[in-house]
């Protein structure tokens, strides 16, 4: 009878494990695909309000990481094309030993893009933040996100479950360090998004009073 009893709960245990993993991947594919959709080459990209550039790893020595140089290279040439009206820059700048945006700002600055088309937001400390923020803070409505392939669905996807009328830009120009691990990281990532999206309904660990998107960027900016 004990061991009846055991096989019956291993064999439930299995079964939870089973549906587990098959509710995990079902999430990532919902996201993954459903983001998919709405990525498109620069040509097919109708003009937004803004471009959207997520951050990533900058260094103490003012360079940008490559994968976030290629993420504000494709940034610039769609503003320069006529499709993006201004720059939103969202990073984290949590700390001061640590500033995403004002990096991406110099980077921006130095290739010619107006200073008052430039808008930063300094608590974009996520995905899921960036977004938020962007239609609350920024009230932006269309927007061009812009990342890696293996970032982007879940990110236009957050941005369209937000209510921006969002389409997405791929930002690779090379083969990025660790890929494989940033590829299985997203599922797990999806996942998370899922939740914060239609369960537990988050909000960004910042909030504050509106600065549109179609103001002067330099509002942004830190006072020097």
């Amino acid at each position: 009878m004990l061991q009846k009893g055991l096989m019956k709960k291993i064999k439930v245990l299995a079964l939870l494990a089973v549906l587990g993993v098959v509710g995990v991947l079902s999430i990532n594919f919902m996201i993954k695909f459903g983001g998919e959709k709405h990525i498109f080459p620069a040509q097919r990209i109708e003009p937004v309000q803004a471009a959207i550039v997520l951050g990533a790893r900058v260094y103490s020595d003012g360079r940008v990481s490559p994968m976030l140089a290629d993420r504000l290279n494709k940034a610039i040439d769609l503003y320069q094309s006529g499709k993006a009206e201004k720059l939103l820059l969202s990073g984290d700048h949590g700390q001061k030993s640590y500033d995403e945006v004002n990096t991406m700002r110099q980077f921006v600055l130095e290739k010619g893009v107006p200073s008052e088309d430039i808008f930063m937001d300094h608590a974009g400390f996520s995905t899921y933040d960036s977004m938020y923020r962007a239609r609350d803070i920024f009230n932006i409505d269309r927007a061009a996100v812009i990342t890696q392939e293996f970032h982007l669905p879940r990110a236009v996807f957050t941005a369209r479950s937000l209510g921006i009328d969002a389409v997405g830009l791929k930002a690779d120009q090379h083969t990025y360090y660790a890929e494989n691990y940033y590829e299985f990281r997203e599922i797990l990532a999806r996942n998370k998004a899922f939740l914060q999206l239609f369960i537990l309904h988050s909000t960004p660990k910042y909030l504050g009073d509106a600065i549109p998107i179609t103001g002067d960027g330099r509002v942004t900016w830190d006072k020097l």
